[in-house]
């Protein structure tokens, strides 16, 4: 049966107290349903709480919104795989637009990232997508490729294990969302990709993120190529993310 995934990305939102009670509202209203996952991305600062919080919750992920290759060392600031392991976490964004074009990262840097939380028995959940004017010039596919080069050199095994967020930077945060049909063009072509690469059909599994909202939310993970999505202001609501959550899928 296909299991879509429902991710949260709080970004710089809900520290401890706020998590808390962001929980005491989601668990009220939603409960488990079979066909789906809830991952929370939280900040590091409030990433134990959710995961305590959410212990008992098979249906639930949470993960780290960022990490670094290295193991230890004096690099201050960041957040090895062993620590987010520590605190519960199970998996980490890698490559999100705002890692890239706010904070530099490069296609080296998400390689090494995803590399690390393989290596550590956690998942990687890489974002790609285009700017603008990438779109407007035709090159969408083009700067998708490039980005999902990150993994080259995996072998289907492991590559099986990643899962890929689709994610165009002119529909984060913007009111902006691409089409269904959009949106499925480039996932599968992103499915392609792995395929090719000797992953099975049944292991591929790409979310879509890009203002998703309440009104929205249905039609897109209704598209068979759209195996979840990845939420970031719709998802610090803990009504709205409930209904997000529970969205009927035709």
């Amino acid at each position: 049966m296909r299991r879509l995934i429902f991710a949260a990305n709080w970004k710089m939102h809900l520290g401890p107290e706020g998590a808390a009670e962001f929980f005491q509202v989601f668990s009220q209203r939603y409960r488990q349903l079979l066909d789906r996952e809830v991952w929370f991305f939280p900040p590091a600062v409030s990433l134990k709480t959710v995961a305590d919080l959410t212990r008992d919750r098979a249906d639930v992920r949470v993960g780290a919104q960022n990490i670094y290759w290295e193991p230890k060392g004096a690099y201050t600031g960041e957040l090895s795989v062993s620590m987010l392991t520590e605190a519960g976490g199970a998996a980490a964004l890698v490559g999100h637009s705002e890692r890239r074009h706010v904070f530099g990262e490069t296609t080296d840097d998400t390689a090494k990232k995803v590399r690390a939380l393989l290596d550590g028995g956690l998942t990687p959940l890489l974002c790609v997508g285009e700017k603008i004017e990438q779109r407007e010039a035709g090159s969408t596919l083009a700067v998708v490729s490039g980005q999902l080069c990150a993994l080259n050199g995996l072998d289907s095994a492991v590559l099986s294990r990643v899962v890929i967020a689709y994610e165009p930077v002119w529909a984060i945060g913007t009111g902006k969302t691409a089409t269904p049909g959009d949106a499925a063009e480039v996932h599968a072509a992103i499915r392609r990709w792995l395929v090719d690469r000797g992953v099975a059909e049944r292991d591929v599994r790409v979310l879509y993120g890009g203002s998703v909202k309440v009104d929205n939310v249905g039609a897109l993970v209704a598209e068979p190529e759209i195996d979840g999505v990845l939420v970031g202001g719709a998802s610090l609501d803990p009504s709205a993310w409930a209904t997000i959550v529970g969205a009927v899928v035709d």
